[in-house]
C-alpha cells in the first residue's frame, strides 16, 4: 500500500539512461511544448501507455465475448472524447490505438492557452498560468499540466484580477499569433527577439 503522505510514482523512467536519439527526441519534446523537464514528458508518455494498454486489454476481453467489456468500452471512448484526445464521431477502439504522445500533450493548459493565442510561446503561456493570470470555467488554475475538457476550453480567458485583461498590456499578444500553431508561435516570437535585439544594438 505505501505510506499515505507519499504519492505513488505517476510516471515509468527510461529503461536505458544513455541513448542519443531518445534524448534528442525527449528535449525535442521539451522545447516545443515549453516544458519544465523531461518528467512532465515521461508522464504524458505513460498515461498515454496507461491508455492504449487498457483498449487493448478490452478488444481482448471483447474478442472472448465479455459484454461488460462493450460498456467499458464506451466509457473509456467517451472518456477520451470529453478530454479531448479523440475527436470526430464515428470513434472507435482502433482510435484509441493509434493515439500518439502529441495527442496527451495538446491538451495540457500550457498547450491550449498557447494555441488559442492568449500567449505568445509555450513557455511564456506557462509562465501566464503559475502567476494566476489564466481562469478555466471561472475559476483561477495555475497548474500547467491540466487537461482541459472539450466543454471547458471555451470558457478559457485571463483571470478577471489579471493586467493582462487590459488589451493594452505589452505582454498580451496580438491578432498575429491567433490561430497560428505553436511551432509558428514560436518562430515569430523568435523573429521578433531578434528584432528587438538589433534595435537594441543600434
Amino acid at each position: 500500500m505505501g505510506d499515505p503522505k507519499f504519492s505513488r510514482k505517476k510516471y515509468q523512467n527510461p529503461p536505458h539512461p544513455w541513448q542519443a536519439d531518445r534524448i534528442q527526441l525527449e528535449n525535442d519534446y521539451v522545447r516545443h511544448y515549453g516544458l519544465k523537464n523531461k518528467k512532465e514528458f515521461w508522464k504524458a508518455k505513460s498515461n498515454l501507455k496507461r491508455i492504449r494498454g487498457q483498449a487493448r486489454h478490452l478488444q481482448a476481453r471483447l474478442r472472448y465475448g465479455d459484454k461488460q467489456a462493450t460498456k467499458e468500452i464506451d466509457e473509456l471512448l467517451s472518456m477520451l472524447h470529453r478530454r479531448g484526445y479523440i475527436v470526430g464521431e464515428n470513434i472507435g477502439i482502433n482510435d484509441v490505438l493509434n493515439l500518439e504522445v502529441e495527442n496527451i500533450l495538446n491538451r495540457r493548459l500550457q498547450s491550449v492557452v498557447c494555441n488559442r493565442g492568449l500567449a505568445r510561446t509555450p513557455k511564456q503561456a506557462r509562465q501566464f498560468i503559475t502567476h494566476g493570470h489564466i481562469r478555466v470555467n471561472g475559476r483561477r488554475t495555475t497548474v500547467p499540466s491540466y487537461v482541459v475538457t472539450r466543454e471547458e476550453e471555451s470558457t478559457l480567458e485571463y483571470h478577471e484580477s489579471s493586467p493582462l485583461k487590459d488589451e493594452l498590456h505589452p505582454e498580451r499578444p496580438g491578432d498575429d499569433f491567433s490561430g497560428l500553431t505553436i511551432e509558428e508561435q514560436m518562430q515569430k516570437a523568435e523573429e521578433r527577439e531578434r528584432l528587438n535585439q538589433d534595435r537594441r544594438r543600434r
